[in-house]
């Protein structure tokens, strides 16, 4: 709804200034995140698990199955509303209503972002994001594909602190992940994902070609095949690793209506000659995909 008591070119200067700030050339969240359009207020999203491997033909076809996997997305509903005065629209010449637009625009796409973070420090419990395809907490000791081939429970959470010699563990035991045929998933574990107390440590095992931990110079076989992110969304302690050059992400945004301006009004009874206002609105939420894709080194 907008107003008519609203000048056009304040609700152009809105729509663009709010537009043009409103997503980045490549957003922070992309190494962990991809975005699915919603076509529905709520959607069943579906996959297939991996293909069968090849079997020896003895005369007639063997059929192997695919797996199902289901999950159901909910879009919530999120808003800015700035304003701005009639006495400013008339006399300021600085642009007070660009900034508090491009302000909302930048506070949506780091909602978003931050909201990714937040998925990923909070993968070991059900409380924030809810749950996975497979029933199950994103981090946890017991994944298992139901109806697969391959039933045995594996593992994508650790409680260990981030060091060069537990960045390796956790990356060994995440290259010999199996997918839900029982058949190594191979994934390129390529990023390291920690909270800003842990930067230093991070820029060590990711960029450092020596073992920082040792006197003999000893070579870092982790340096330049791995990057680092920081977000202050993570708990002091935490760090997650991501195989952040795969085509999906561990990190699912169930985008219902991207960030737009969605009304804008006039109160002619509030201070300063009045205020014109302006709502932006969106429609997006966060889920876990495929387990497989991210290990917690820590919480």
């Amino acid at each position: 709804m907008i107003s008519g008591d609203v000048p056009m070119h304040l609700v152009i200067q809105a729509r663009t200034g709010f537009l043009t700030t409103a997503e980045p050339a490549i957003p922070t969240y992309a190494p962990i995140a991809n975005v699915f359009t919603l076509t529905a207020r709520q959607m069943e999203l579906v996959d297939l698990g991996s293909a069968p491997m090849p079997t020896q033909n003895r005369g007639r076809p063997q059929f192997q199955d695919f797996v199902e996997k289901a999950l159901a997305v909910t879009a919530k509903d999120w808003d800015i509303s700035v304003w701005i005065s009639y006495n400013a629209v008339k006399d300021d010449q600085t642009g007070e209503l660009d900034r508090k637009v491009r302000g909302a625009g930048s506070n949506f796409q780091r909602h978003i972002s931050q909201q990714c973070f937040s998925a990923l420090n909070a993968g070991d419990a059900s409380t924030l994001f809810g749950l996975g395809y497979d029933g199950l907490t994103m981090f946890n000791a017991n994944h298992v594909d139901k109806g697969a081939a391959y039933t045995t429970v594996q593992n994508n959470v650790n409680a260990l602190t981030l060091n060069l010699t537990n960045f390796t563990t956790v990356r060994t035991a995440m290259r010999k992940i199996l997918d839900d045929q029982g058949q190594p998933a191979d994934l390129n574990y390529d990023l390291l994902v920690v909270s800003p107390d842990l930067e230093a440590a991070a820029f060590n095992i990711t960029s450092n070609r020596e073992d920082a931990t040792t006197a003999n110079r000893a070579a870092n076989p982790w340096a330049g095949i791995t990057k680092y992110i920081v977000s202050p969304k993570l708990d002091a302690t935490a760090w997650f690793l991501v195989a952040s050059s795969e085509p999906v992400k561990p990190i699912i945004i169930a985008m219902r209506e991207p960030p737009s301006l969605q009304s804008a009004w006039f109160d002619p009874n509030a201070p300063d000659g009045g205020r014109y206002y302006f709502k932006f609105y969106a429609r997006y939420n966060h889920f876990y995909g495929d387990w497989r894709l991210a290990a917690m080194g820590n919480t």
